[in-house]
């Protein structure tokens, strides 16, 4: 809480000085704007105009019109007003009619002599001072007249747009390029006619093709087919084995194409030399016991289709399938589980001479271990129901007919006519 010893060294504060009287307005004219007026800055207050001297005697009023004077050619240079001596006023506001002469005129009065306009600022005395040194309308007299807007020309005929240049002269394509553009045109040809082909092609193709086409291609089987797909490397029986079980058999050798000289016996060669030989294809499998091996061989003929249906009947009406004395030859490669596949093994064998190929196509199984058969058996006999010779029993019958089977297939497939068959190769 505060007491009055805590103010005792305060200095009193000076008194406010008086306010100074307010000075009377000046009596307006019958022109004038009050001071208040919002539309007016007033900058300073401006004394009443001096005197005019007196003027010469005026002339007789002429009834034309009035002569005008001639324009200065460069506006009056005055010296620059000393420092702190007021600027020039002129002699009378703008706007208003020169004095025409006689009795001396006192100061103008304002109002009546003043355009509605007229402002007494500095800003308005600042715009119109132009009027008072070169006369009303010498603002736009000497202005340059307003230049038109250029208009460009239209480019002549055969010019370069832009620069005006005249363009170069056309020249006729070149010998390279005639024959770039023939090229183009013949490739475009033949790529669509290669489309057209293969595509006319494909819907012909979905066709059976005619018998005579597939004993054509038939004979040329054994070299545009490569050797896995007329011998797969892996064939899988499903249900042919005895009882209907599944046999699985592995390729072990591929003998190399040759001449039928010497690959039959004398027997056998002599029923097959009607059909003639062009190649004969050769190749050992084993079972997945390794137990029993199997050779199935291709022969292609030389004979047409009348030849080859006749000795298809002969083989037939004679049952030379079944003669012991025209079983084919093994193939046994050395080195490997079937190198003691001789004659004497031979358990089971199948012939077939086909019509719609020119082929003959055969098989002939027997033990890997080297067993001989003194009553071997026709595969077709071997594989009836309850048969219970050593070959039926063994599944060596099986062996030589179902791998003969695929080997058909395979041979009628290469040559564009497909058959079913139960087995599976991979």
């Amino acid at each position: 809480m505060s007491t009055d010893a805590e103010f005792a060294d305060a200095q009193p504060a000076p008194p406010m000085p008086p306010k100074p009287p307010r000075r009377p307005a000046a009596a307006a004219g019958p022109g004038a704007r009050p001071a208040d007026d919002p539309q007016t800055a007033v900058l300073r207050r401006v004394p009443p105009m001096p005197p005019l001297p007196p003027s010469a005697p005026a002339a007789p009023a002429a009834t034309g019109p009035l002569p005008v004077p001639p324009r200065p050619a460069a506006p009056p240079c005055a010296g620059p007003p000393a420092a702190g001596a007021p600027l020039p006023r002129p002699d009378r506001a703008p706007g208003s009619p020169a004095p025409t002469g006689g009795a001396p005129t006192g100061p103008a009065a304002p109002g009546p002599s003043q355009p509605p306009a007229f402002r007494d600022t500095a800003a308005f005395h600042l715009a119109h001072s132009q009027d008072l040194w070169s006369g009303p309308g010498a603002r736009t007299a000497g202005r340059p007249a307003p230049v038109p807007w250029p208009r460009t020309p239209l480019p002549r005929p055969g010019a370069v747009h832009g620069t005006g240049a005249p363009a170069a002269p056309f020249r006729r394509p070149g010998a390279r390029v005639l024959t770039a553009a023939a090229c183009l045109i013949l490739g475009i040809g033949l790529i669509g006619g290669a489309v057209a082909g293969s595509w006319l092609t494909g819907d012909a193709s979905g066709a059976a093709p005619t018998a005579e086409a597939v004993f054509a291609k038939g004979r040329d089987v054994w070299h545009d087919t490569p050797v896995d797909t007329l011998f797969p490397r892996t064939v899988k029986g499903l249900g042919a084995g005895p009882g209907g079980a599944d046999r699985t058999w592995t390729r072990i050798a591929v003998a190399p194409d040759t001449g039928c000289s010497g690959a039959y016996d004398t027997e056998l060669a002599a029923a097959l030399a009607p059909a003639g030989c062009v190649r004969l294809l050769r190749a050992t499998y084993v079972d997945a016991t390794r137990s029993a091996v199997i050779t199935v061989g291709a022969q292609t003929t030389k004979a047409g289709p009348a030849a080859m249906t006749a000795l298809h009947t002969r083989f037939s009406s004679k049952n030379l399938g079944t003669r012991t004395d025209l079983m084919p030859l093994p193939y046994a490669a050395k080195g490997t589980v079937a190198e003691d596949f001789g004659p004497a093994q031979r358990a089971s064998w199948t012939v077939r001479v086909l019509t719609d190929i020119p082929a003959v196509v055969y098989a002939v199984s027997g033990f890997a271990d080297g067993r001989t058969f003194t009553a071997p058996q026709p595969a077709e006999a071997a594989v009836r129901p309850g048969t219970t010779t050593a070959p039926a029993e063994s599944g060596l019958g099986h062996d030589a007919k179902d791998l003969a089977d695929r080997i058909e297939a395979d041979f009628r497939k290469a040559a564009g006519r497909p058959t079913p068959t139960r087995q599976a190769s991979s």
